[in-house]
Formats: C-alpha cells, sequence, structure tokens
C-alpha cells in the first residue's frame, strides 16, 4: 500500500509555503505520541533536505514534496492526507484505514 496526497491537499501545501519568508524543502508528516487516544499527526515545514530513511512524496514537477519518517509510515500506510473546507473548519485531514478511533475534538487518533 501507499500513501497518497489529494490535489487539494498538494495546492494548499504550495499556498502555505509560499507565505513562509524561506520556502520550505517540503512539509514533514507523521505520527507523534500524544493526544487523547494515544497519537497526534504532526505537520511542519522542512527547511533541510529529506533524510536518507525519508519517504518523499513528490508533486507539481517536484516542487510541492511530502517528507514521512519509517515510524509513521506504519501506521499511515494506505492513508491519502486530503485538505477539506466546510462551513465550520478548513484544514488537513488523514483518511486513514489503519485508525481505530478518534477522540471528540479530532486532534488525536486511536490504533
Amino acid at each position: 500500500m501507499a500513501i497518497s496526497v489529494t490535489p487539494r491537499a498538494v495546492e494548499e501545501i504550495k499556498r502555505a509555503a509560499t507565505k513562509r519568508a524561506k520556502a520550505p524543502k517540503g512539509l514533514r508528516v507523521g505520527i507523534r505520541g500524544g493526544g487523547c487516544t494515544g497519537f497526534t499527526y504532526m505537520f511542519e515545514w522542512a527547511d533541510n533536505e529529506p533524510r536518507p530513511e525519508d519517504q518523499v512524496l513528490s508533486y507539481e514537477e517536484g516542487h510541492v514534496q511530502v517528507f514521512i519518517d519509517p515510524k509513521s509510515r506504519v501506521f499511515l500506510d494506505g492513508s491519502t492526507l486530503d485538505y477539506a473546507t466546510t462551513l465550520m473548519q478548513r484544514g488537513f485531514k488523514w483518511v486513514n484505514p489503519n485508525a481505530k478511533g478518534t477522540c471528540g475534538c479530532g486532534e488525536s487518533v486511536q490504533f
């Protein structure tokens, strides 16, 4: 299986990157311990090149890159990163078949 990023999410990554003073090398995404159900999704700009062990997803002819560390890949395998806009909120959203549940606030995930 693989990890995928929707065209909407790619566009939002590209848009947000242009607002930074220094263009990032990519967006690092992953899973970290924490939150009310045990894990949280992590998003941070990567100012350095990807690490040798990272999976690199490349879009827009390499202008948009997403880096994923090996430990996070276990939890994210088969997932899709999307960007959603609703009446109540907007932001990145994972569609993750590995998740067993989420907390009420939507910030935490259980595996």
